[in-house]
């Protein structure tokens, strides 16, 4: 049986998206992160289509598990770090980057008796406050690392800007400055920029800690959401910075009815007719991801032009106004977001963000990866 409701995810939108982060961070290795089942888009699937990529990064052992039972030989960066012990002789055992961001990690490795050598990567906090370790103890923490047997080579550096989707934040640039305050004479290969510094900050595009023999050291950018074709930026769609929709989220119609003028629409009778109308049901509804916050004229597209919404989104169905679609019938494609019809539309209609849409696919929706 054929789902109703289905992803579409295009591996040459994903690589021309990967294209599109070399061309703005030119010089700069790439970590693809893939974390959240690659962003609702399908873990594996994407990371093949990603295969040109320098590394990936990801949150949980599990993803990471995934993605080398997959085949995938590329370096894996583990986001969170060691949570527990187990954690090391994964990594360990599936050669798993770390980062390391707190000084019970710290404590972790130091207690570490096996005979595995970790790339680790010193995640500090310049300003976020969220994970990180402090600035302040730098030299401290570098020390501590170079005592270890565990600790392998080229140990390399990590900071999270807090504002990077606002352009022009002056906190952008008190972090940089922070961060390279700290290292004043280290050679380190770096990592910084993610989707919106990569875009709209090029001073993280910059070797941010070598003063000398600054060619020895590499900046990895790691973008997340604009390999997915979304912006990072709350003014803009992706289609405006060079991006491709690599998901279309669609379904069909199950129904087309006549509603009199007068008539409600959908639980709680929040929209009606003002004149006799034509009105589409179509098979998805929150239970699929699609958001119970959007308002009545939110747009889907039948047969590639607009539809507005009429009445509350339900679990399994949402209706639509047909009255510019004289001809649409039982079984056409409806598409509620994807190319033609950007997924920041929609999120901005049921205030939320895109990153969480696409999240928010469940597992009943038909994820089709084609080329």
């Amino acid at each position: 049986m054929t789902a109703p409701t289905r992803a579409r995810i295009s591996c040459a939108a994903l690589a021309a998206n990967l294209s599109r982060v070399r061309a703005a961070a030119p010089g700069c290795r790439v970590i693809s992160v893939v974390k959240a089942n690659a962003y609702g888009h399908g873990l594996v699937p994407v990371a093949r289509a990603l295969a040109r990529t320098d590394a990936y990064a990801v949150a949980r052992v599990e993803e990471a598990l995934a993605l080398r039972e997959a085949g995938l030989a590329h370096p894996v960066i583990l986001l969170e770090g060691p949570l527990e012990s187990a954690d090391l002789e994964h990594a360990a055992r599936y050669h798993l980057d770390l980062v390391i961001h707190a000084t019970e990690q710290l404590r972790m490795l130091e207690s570490y008796r096996g005979n595995a050598r970790y790339t680790l990567w010193l995640k500090f906090d310049s300003g976020m406050n969220r994970l990180g370790l402090p600035l302040r103890d730098a030299p401290a923490v570098l020390s501590r690392i170079q005592g270890l047997a565990c600790a392998g080579r080229p140990l390399r550096l990590m900071t999270h800007l807090a504002c990077a989707d606002q352009r022009e934040a002056a906190m952008n640039l008190e972090q940089l400055q922070r961060f390279r305050a700290a290292f004043p004479d280290m050679v380190c290969d770096v990592s910084i920029a993610n989707s919106a510094a990569i875009l709209g900050i090029p001073e993280a595009l910059e070797a941010p800690v070598a003063t000398a023999r600054q060619a020895a050291a590499s900046n990895w950018v790691r973008p997340g959401i604009m390999l997915y074709g979304i912006s990072p930026f709350a003014d803009a769609h992706g289609d405006s910075l060079g991006l491709v929709p690599a998901m279309e989220f669609q379904t069909r119609l199950i129904a087309v009815r006549r509603v009199a003028a007068g008539e409600s629409v959908g639980y709680g009778a929040t929209w009606r007719a003002s004149v006799d109308t034509t009105v589409g049901i179509a098979a998805a509804g929150y239970g699929d991801g699609y958001p119970r916050s959007v308002p009545n004229g939110t747009p889907v597209l039948v047969d590639g032009r607009e539809a507005p919404l009429v009445g509350r989104v339900s679990m399994d169905m949402l209706a639509m106004d047909l009255s510019a679609h004289p001809e649409a019938a039982v079984g056409d494609t409806v598409s509620l977001w994807g190319p033609g019809l950007p997924v920041e539309r929609i999120a901005r209609a049921a205030g939320t963000i895109a990153y969480e849409l696409v999240c928010g696919i469940t597992q009943r929706v038909a994820m089709d990866v084609v080329e």
